[in-house]
């Protein structure tokens, strides 16, 4: 019997999607062909000037209204040829391996419905400038400034775009932002995600500019990382589906995941806005924390969820963006 809990409504999914609006544009930096190694890029204004500085950074802040956030767009799929996966899941070449989560400084928590390590992510898509959500998490790095998210939440993805105006905003709950803002100072994705929208490489880490002194996962906490675990896991997601409470209280969903096509797949029916949420192992209620073992890539009619699986590739970006500040 499938072990899964929702917490607060339900409601019905759509065809096979990934949980983005996805559409061709012109390429930013040439990538490199391999698909399972990344690109880096730094965080883009509505306006595409470098968020370099703080006033640029501000300036992020600033653009995002209440109102903007309210009517930001939960990604629904435009792109039908982003719904694929072109070649072979990566397989684990090693033993699994985890990083340490890291909780808040100075805050204890009891049984949660919420945690303070997911939160929502607004951005505007370069290809059609409209503003979207997405789900992120924190995680726990030297830099102590990262999130991780799904690769459709910072590119287009199929040659197109990065993303512009990216912001993070944990335990974000009906426009109230208890933690405020964290902006994106540098992205990160796989090429293969990049250059042609492969499902396999649905995965992207940000390092964010720090609020004066205070740096995420030391607002937040962070979560710890896994790799090259089995596909089959008891695993805890959260995020933002635009089809539950419009997006905007935070939900998550348990069970144990089976294989699917090479990726983790879970019956949660969470729809658009919940790309990029964590999928975590050995999640715990009283802190908060888990081990982020994959994040929130696509939905089917069935309302089946799947993630691309975690495995070497994925502890390579963690370590090639885990100590950018």
């Amino acid at each position: 019997m499938r072990l899964f809990r929702h917490v607060l409504l339900s409601l019905s999914a759509a065809t096979a999607v990934v949980l983005a609006t996805i559409a061709p544009a012109s390429a930013q930096p040439e990538p490199t062909q391999d698909a399972g190694s990344t690109t880096a890029f730094p965080a883009l204004t509505v306006d595409g000037a470098r968020v370099d500085n703080l006033r640029a950074a501000e300036d992020v802040e600033e653009y995002w209204t209440p109102e903007r956030m309210r009517n930001a767009i939960p990604l629904t799929p435009e792109d039908t040829g982003a719904k694929r996966s072109s070649g072979t899941a990566e397989q684990p070449s090693g033993p699994p391996g985890s990083t340490p989560a890291a909780a808040p400084s100075g805050e204890i928590r009891t049984m949660i419905v919420e945690t303070s390590v997911a939160g929502k992510v607004f951005f505007t898509k370069p290809s059609d400038g409209k503003n979207y959500v997405c789900s992120a998490s924190a995680l726990n790095s030297n830099s102590k400034q990262m999130a991780i998210t799904a690769g459709h939440c910072v590119h287009e993805g199929n040659g197109g775009n990065w993303m512009n105006n990216w912001m993070y905003v944990p335990r974000y709950r009906n426009g109230d932002r208890p933690y405020g803002n964290f902006v994106a100072k540098q992205m990160r994705a796989f090429n293969g995600w990049i250059n042609n929208g492969d499902l396999n490489w649905d995965v992207a880490m940000v390092t964010t500019w720090p609020q004066g002194s205070d740096k995420l996962v030391n607002r937040t906490g962070g979560n710890g990382l896994s790799w090259n675990y089995s596909r089959e896991q008891d695993i805890t997601i959260n995020g933002y589906p635009g089809n539950k409470n419009n997006g905007e209280v935070q939900w998550y969903c348990e069970g144990r995941t089976s294989d699917s096509d090479g990726k983790l797949a879970l019956g949660c029916d969470f729809g658009g806005g919940s790309s990029g949420g964590p999928w975590m192992r050995v999640f715990d209620q009283s802190s908060g924390l888990g081990q982020t073992n994959g994040v929130m890539s696509t939905v089917n009619s069935a309302g089946v969820n799947k993630s691309s699986y975690f495995g070497d590739s994925v502890k390579q970006m963690f370590d090639d963006q885990g100590s950018v500040t």
